[in-house]
């Protein structure tokens, strides 16, 4: 029984401290296993299994398994053993460490049963994440993971303060159905938030993932924003908030993708449009739509990993990742070029690819519970994804102007993880029951009725029209050479500079005033000086030694003679 209520982060630690203990096949053996035990560890633990202790006058459940939480789990662990497949080539002891800790970290959050467990993984998610970004060992990669780290630590502490606010208010710790009730309702949505990169909390996503290594950036793509969608869907489902949150979410990054030289920053951006229609189905609440929440977590995890992995290839064989600089790869990186367009196919939800069974359930729960303009921004949102993500990144990566690079396909490793993503995205799509029996409700729906499938194949098929008529009419953005400003710039470039004017304007002030102060200090003891000396000459002139012993034994002789009369 006991090893029903093991934790699954368990193996994925110790995993992280033999990796760090041997090298080569070995330490790729042991990294390659452990997701696949823990996986089938994983596949027995019933529903409803916990952990339970007490913490000073509190119980805490470091481990609880429930439908929500195992399906996480699940998706997980194919994202870990997919990750390590694609990056068993390199070479590098931090990041593999950090790859097995990171991957229990995220595990560890999403069975978390109270908020003192969850915000230590909340952590440890920033600090093990955040070696993925420094192994590239760039000064770009240090400074964006510096920013990452302060961010996600920031959001970390913010959990914490809300954390201890609902202990107050409630007297317990329990991590279950919050809402926005109180300061510790709104502190931890505010800490769920920054990790799921709400608007205008999102640069830390797409200022430091692209910074990453190649395979870095594919772990990264699995966790941390799953981790807390996992824990919006768990503390504030049918928060009518988070409906027009996940709705901007959806649209506004779908301007910068277009318009995005970097294209593994064009996928960063793709992330939070995809993690909009997530957060839309949690507002909504209805069984439906935390069930297209969910389930488009779980194809989201794997198809934008194997886009991911598809941009990694590129960078590992050709050192490019500009649109720009990129094209014509087809020709020497055919079996890459193919398993792109799966998973540009699964993103743009094609019938018959993965997307297409969980991204029609948010959208369907929308118009069910009368949310039409909301239903209106998704299906722009469907359209937008479908031109900078299933067309822009093989288009240009691919195809476009030949660029003259004549890179082959990557290791063999690289290519056997992108073909097992590619094979779940068309099975998944294919026979979609599989994935809707680990759902938390049972809805019955069916995703290929005539209506989902002829809206969405003429919704593809006017997007694909509209993206060659002003290609051809050279309307569409090309890829330049170029920075692209967004809210960072706030906080990396506006900041900064006011406060250092501002800072100049305080010290040229202060030293005026000093000047000023010090002047007339000066006028004044030349005015003292000339009248009678001044108190300066009354001080300090010279008097004869008798005067002064005279006056004293005259006040001392005073004073006595008061304190006789009293």
């Amino acid at each position: 029984m006991w090893m029903l209520e093991l934790p699954p982060f368990t193996l994925f630690f110790i995993g992280g401290l033999i990796a760090a203990m041997t090298r080569g096949k070995l330490r790729g053996a042991i990294m390659v296993a452990i997701p696949v035990i823990s996986a089938i560890h994983l596949w027995t633990v019933p529903e409803g299994i916990h952990l339970q202790l007490a913490f000073l006058d509190y119980e805490l459940v470091p481990y609880r398994a429930d439908k929500l939480s195992l399906m996480f789990g699940y998706v997980f662990h194919i994202a870990a053993f997919i990750s390590i497949i694609y990056s068993l080539h390199v070479k590098d002891t931090v990041q593999q460490v950090a790859t097995m800790l990171y991957a229990g970290s995220a595990l560890g959050a999403v069975f978390a049963g109270d908020l003192l467990t969850l915000f230590i993984f909340w952590e440890l998610l920033a600090f093990t994440s955040v070696f993925l970004i420094w192994a590239r060992r760039t000064t770009r990669a240090y400074h964006a993971g510096m920013r990452y780290l302060i961010i996600q630590v920031l959001s970390g502490v913010i959990l914490l303060v809300g954390a201890l606010f609902y202990a107050a208010e409630t007297g317990s710790l329990a991590f279950s159905h919050i809402g926005l009730e109180g300061v510790a309702g709104w502190l931890i949505f505010i800490a769920f938030g920054i990790k799921c990169a709400f608007p205008f909390a999102h640069n830390w996503l797409t200022d430091a993932y692209p910074e990453a290594t190649p395979t870095g950036t594919v772990i990264l793509s699995a966790f941390t924003t799953k981790v807390a969608v996992y824990a919006l869907a768990r503390a504030y489902p049918g928060t009518e908030l988070l409906i027009y949150i996940g709705a901007a979410m959806t649209c506004f990054p779908i301007f910068f993708a277009v318009i995005e030289n970097d294209l593994r920053r064009v996928l960063a951006y793709s992330l939070i449009n995809q993690v909009g229609f997530m957060v839309v189905g949690i507002g909504i609440g209805t069984a439906l739509a935390i069930n297209g929440a969910v389930a488009h977590a779980f194809n989201d995890v794997i198809f934008k990993g194997l886009l991911f992995m598809s941009m990694g290839a590129v960078l590992h064989m050709t050192g490019r990742i500009n649109g720009s600089d990129l094209g014509g790869l087809y020709k020497t990186m055919p079996k890459t070029t193919i398993l792109c367009i799966i998973g540009a196919a699964s993103i743009s939800a094609f019938p018959l690819f993965s997307g297409f069974v969980s991204k029609s359930m948010v959208m369907s729960a929308a118009l069910e519970t009368g949310h039409d303009w909301v239903w209106l921004m998704l299906l722009f949102a469907s359209a937008g994804v479908f031109h900078h993500a299933g067309i822009k990144i093989p288009y240009f990566a691919f195809f476009a102007h030949d660029s003259g690079l004549r890179a082959s396909d990557p290791p063999s490793n690289m290519l056997f993880a992108m073909f097992i993503a590619a094979s779940l995205c068309i099975a998944i799509g294919i026979y979609p029951a599989a994935l809707y029996s680990l759902l938390p409700y049972d809805t019955g729906y069916n995703p290929y009725d005539a209506t989902h499938v002829l809206a969405q194949t003429q919704l593809l098929f006017f997007s694909a029209l509209a993206f060659v008529w002003l290609n051809l009419r050279g309307m569409y953005p090309p890829e330049l050479r170029s920075t692209n400003l967004d809210v960072d710039w706030i906080y990396r470039r506006a900041i900064p500079t006011a406060l250092h004017k501002l800072t100049a304007v305080v010290w040229k002030a202060d030293g005026r005033l000093r000047q000023t102060i010090k002047g007339k200090l000066s006028q004044c003891q030349s005015i003292i000086a000339n009248k009678h000396k001044g108190l300066g000459g009354l001080l300090s002139g010279s008097y004869p030694s008798g005067n002064m012993v005279l006056w004293v034994a005259v006040i001392l002789a005073s004073y006595l003679f008061i304190g006789f009369l009293g």
